[in-house]
């Protein structure tokens, strides 16, 4: 986000509930993040803004002339038919200035998709949005030989954590789930267990089993070994290494229902969730390496942000940022009084404990 070693300066089109959304990931980010020079809006609002409110969108050429501007976003929303196209044109463009929409400005700085701000249309239009064949016939390669090699080279490892889960604890060595895979359809997801069995049924909830999780299960987390399983998940054809985590089949009707409702530019009801399985699910993925475990519905939502930036950009590129990623999480590990803070625990097999009332709690219990 920089020319020449400086700081970008922004000019800000339109004060809509995006423009908040990338001034707070803008302020995030005060010493690598853009400088914005302020907004331009033809509504007066009383709403309190985190940069200078330069007036209307008639005054784009005189704060262009007067004012150093690098890139100008454009966040007019649902009222795009105002958009001062020949100023742009005029003053913008002509001039060697750039001149953006400000979903695509988002998802740049972020690695995020603003699922509020998107429109069927744009998804339906939009020059990509899903990895290419190429791209899929790569990470399916890829996959199965580091899947084949993985359980070759980890087998004895994988051995001796077995062993290891079944002295600490009775129960199987393997904690097995459906989950949802490509397409919607469920699959049975294999682990390495990290908890002792619950003698009833509980919630999802982090705080409703954290005194489940077991010393060797601590471990496991930090490293990632309790994932090491799901290679043969990945060889069934069932997952790839790198793609959007597999969420529970019991959460699956919730997740669908409320990202439904997530739409603030139409209003309307959009399934954005049933993008996430145009993709097969990862066994590491780029929601996993950006940002922590959900611990709530709002993180959930979060995570879904990261998952549907990976499926509009998904390429074998991708996968290896991700990959590299991972494995520096791998071999670095975390120590376990970490584990509670980023790596906190969570219900075993539970892709987001999720913030429910408690009757829907129930309704999704582990």
């Amino acid at each position: 986000m920089s020319r020449l070693g400086r700081r970008e300066r922004v000019l800000i089109l339109g004060r809509e509930p995006l423009t908040e959304r990338l001034l707070d990931e803008i302020e995030t980010r005060p010493r690598t993040g853009p400088i914005v020079v302020g907004v331009l809006d033809d509504r007066q609002t009383s709403a309190s803004c985190a940069c200078p409110f330069l007036g209307p969108l008639s005054r784009l050429a005189e704060i262009v002339d007067t004012t150093p501007v690098d890139r100008v976003v454009v966040a007019l929303g649902e009222r795009r038919r105002r958009t001062p196209v020949r100023a742009l044109v005029e003053s913008c463009v002509a001039r060697g200035i750039p001149v953006e929409d400000a979903s695509a400005f988002f998802e740049r700085l972020t690695g995020k998709l603003a699922i509020e701000s998107l429109t069927p249309t744009s998804i339906v239009f939009s020059r990509r949005f899903g990895p290419s064949a190429v791209d899929r016939s790569l990470a399916r390669v890829l996959s199965v030989i580091v899947a084949a090699v993985g359980l070759l080279m980890f087998a004895p490892l994988m051995m001796l954590i077995a062993i290891a889960v079944k002295m600490e604890s009775p129960g199987p060595a393997l904690f097995v789930q459906p989950r949802i895979g490509a397409g919607g359809r469920p699959f049975r997801l294999m682990k390495f267990r990290t908890m002792r069995m619950a003698g009833e049924a509980r919630s999802e909830w982090e705080c409703d089993n954290r005194d489940r999780v077991t010393r060797v299960g601590r471990w496991l987390r930090a490293f990632r070994l309790d994932e090491l399983p799901q290679f043969v998940n990945v060889l069934r054809g069932e997952m790839n290494l790198v793609g959007p985590r597999p969420h529970p089949v019991t959460n699956f009707e919730l997740f669908t229902l409320v990202s439904r409702n997530l739409n603030e530019l139409t209003g309307s009801a959009i399934g954005y969730y049933s993008l996430r399985s145009m993709v097969r699910p990862g066994l590491t993925g780029w929601a996993q390496v950006r940002y922590r475990y959900a611990n709530n519905l709002e993180e959930e939502i979060e995570k879904l942000r990261y998952d549907l930036y990976y499926v509009k950009y998904a390429s074998i590129a991708l996968d290896l940022r991700v990959l590299l990623r991972t494995v520096m999480v791998v071999f670095l590990g975390q120590r376990p009084d970490a584990v509670a803070g980023r790596f906190a625990p969570r219900a075993e097999g539970a892709a987001a404990p999720i913030g429910l009332p408690a009757d829907v709690t129930r309704a999704h219990a582990a």
